[in-house]
């Protein structure tokens, strides 16, 4: 009886590991009708005025977040509101500096902003940060060597 709780104790958290989203450095944090979740389902619809709402409401509950920030951030850089964006990936990268989706997000967003130095700044943050090759890395790299060609760079 033991080795079956045992087993499905360790399903389970194998489960939740595997399952975890790579840019989300807590998983699993939110109940499912939280803001925060509701906020993440706003996101995955591109309901980017809905997600701000919600994960705002989320943020006021759990201000030591760096995931909700670096959502929130995502969200009002995918209105144009990249000096909002900037604030709470900031807020993201100041809970957890080695954040690996704030920092390819900040990331793109200072491409937005034509800003290509700090934009590398934060892909030499992820080269440091990820000792094995990682997507926000590779995503980074890719908008990186996208806005050169288009500013032929």
């Amino acid at each position: 009886m033991k080795l079956v709780a045992l087993a499905l104790v360790v399903g389970v958290l194998w489960g939740s590991a595997v399952c975890a989203d790579p840019t989300e450095e807590t998983p699993g944090g939110a109940a499912e009708g939280s803001d925060y979740a509701l906020g993440r389902r706003a996101v995955e619809a591109k309901d980017w005025a809905g997600a701000v709402r919600l994960l705002s409401r989320a943020a006021i509950q759990d201000d030591r977040n760096p995931d909700l920030e670096t959502l929130l951030g995502y969200a009002y850089r995918n209105l144009g509101r990249l000096d909002e964006a900037f604030k709470h990936y900031e807020i993201a990268l100041r809970l957890n500096p080695r954040h690996r989706g704030a920092h390819e997000y900040i990331g793109e967003a200072y491409l937005m902003a034509h800003d290509l130095p700090k934009a590398e700044e934060h892909l030499a943050a992820l080269q440091q940060i990820c000792l094995l090759p990682c997507e926000e890395h590779a995503d980074l790299a890719r908008a990186i060597a996208a806005y050169r060609q288009r500013a032929g760079k």
